[in-house]
């Protein structure tokens, strides 16, 4: 059972339907697109979803209608609200589900970029400079220049509410500009503290994304290094990875081994980070308590995630440490539009990987395909061609 209707669980549903030929129970509020007219899931929508006692209601539901048919249900959170109603509703959960989440003394370390930040100077682990402001708190002197990027600590609580000119993260260029978000932030319901950093200069292809799943004994089982070739541009979306490289870096990836392993995770853990060239060092900007939206280019290189759950905690198979290697190239746009916006120091290199056939998209699926499911893809890739990032930097 996933819980989410994005892109996330998609790739999850795929992933499972990939190696075992089995159908996923896809779970949410509403229906978003790229989980719509699936053959290879079964969603069950339910109003407020998110709520508390809808939550646990809706999934004592499905339990029972299918405990009786299948030994073990797998309970997999896409999204960051769901891993925080499972992480609180953990031991309810367990009773009826296999629940490969964090647990709550770690969840409540990491859960916000403030915590996050904390962890990471006990192991060494950089990220970008950063001044903190907060309700009370907000004429903050700045260390460093203009321009500097604002975002919300806490980013489960600022989903969560909307505004009038809301963004995802907020690349600000003067102090008056600085002062007048802050205001118009704290004036919707969003009332956790925002973190001002140092922007991180360098293209998207500076840019990392780490997947990792660790096992229910407390040890690393795989590590995934993505190299960011694009990312969206979207107020609303900025951030979100559109083409992805398999890279491989063990020294950083041995790093974060260390840092997972010693303050007790488990489950799938998401990195982003991205390379200073200032410093020749790697700087961390959070960490998703769950795999990411586009951890497809995992299972599509070759390393399927539903494969590694499901002998880790079905199978109780013993796996061994993996670093992914691979040479391959995902895609969350058409390839078209992509060679549009690479950079010519990939572009060689990514074409190659198409020539040989070594690339994939989540949503291009053959198994998976019927007409309206056609039609819903179209429209969502349309949708990127339509807005050609007017002002792409």
């Amino acid at each position: 059972m996933l819980l989410g209707t994005d892109l996330n669980a998609y790739g999850m549903a795929r992933a499972f339907y990939e190696e075992y030929k089995i159908k996923s129970v896809v779970v949410g509020e509403f229906h978003l697109l790229p989980t719509r007219y699936s053959a290879i899931i079964d969603a069950r929508i339910f109003e407020s979803f998110g709520t508390q006692s809808v939550f646990l209601a809706a999934l004592s539901m499905l339990y029972k209608e299918y405990h009786e048919d299948f030994e073990d249900l797998l309970l997999v959170a896409c999204g960051d609200d769901y891993v925080r109603l499972v992480v609180e509703n953990r031991s309810f959960l367990e009773e009826r589900f296999i629940v490969p989440c964090v647990g709550h003394e770690v969840f409540d370390k990491l859960s916000t970029k403030e915590g996050f930040y904390k962890a990471c100077d006990q192991f060494g682990l950089r990220y970008p400079e950063t001044c903190v402001i907060t309700p009370t708190h907000r004429d903050v002197e700045l260390p460093f220049e203009f321009p500097v990027v604002l975002k919300a600590s806490n980013s489960m609580k600022y989903a969560r509410v909307d505004f009038e000119g809301k963004e995802k993260v907020y690349f600000v260029n003067t102090r008056r500009e600085l002062d007048l978000i802050v205001e118009k932030v704290y004036r919707s319901r969003y009332a956790e503290n925002l973190l001002v950093q140092r922007m991180v200069a360098g293209d998207d292809d500076n840019m990392r994304v780490l997947n990792c799943y660790v096992g229910k004994d407390g040890k690393v089982k795989l590590m995934c290094l993505g190299q960011v070739l694009i990312e969206d541009k979207d107020k609303a979306t900025v951030g979100n990875y559109l083409a992805i490289m398999n890279d491989y870096n063990p020294a950083l990836c041995e790093k974060i081994k260390i840092f997972l392993e010693t303050i007790g995770y488990t489950g799938f853990a998401n990195f982003d980070l991205k390379f200073d060239q200032t410093d020749g060092e790697f700087k961390f900007f959070e960490i998703n308590l769950r795999q990411g939206r586009s951890s497809f280019f995992v299972t599509g290189s070759g390393f399927n995630l539903a494969k590694y759950l499901v002998k880790d905690r079905i199978l109780n198979e013993e796996l061994d440490f993996e670093i992914a290697k691979a040479e391959h190239v995902w895609f969350g746009i058409p390839k078209k539009l992509a060679f549009k916006y690479i950079g010519a120091q990939n572009k060689q290199k990514v074409m190659q990987l198409v020539r040989e056939k070594r690339f994939c998209n989540t949503l291009s699926y053959l198994r998976d395909i019927n007409p309206l499911r056609w039609a819903q893809s179209l429209r969502i890739y349309g949708n990127y061609w339509l807005r050609q990032w007017e002002g792409r930097k």
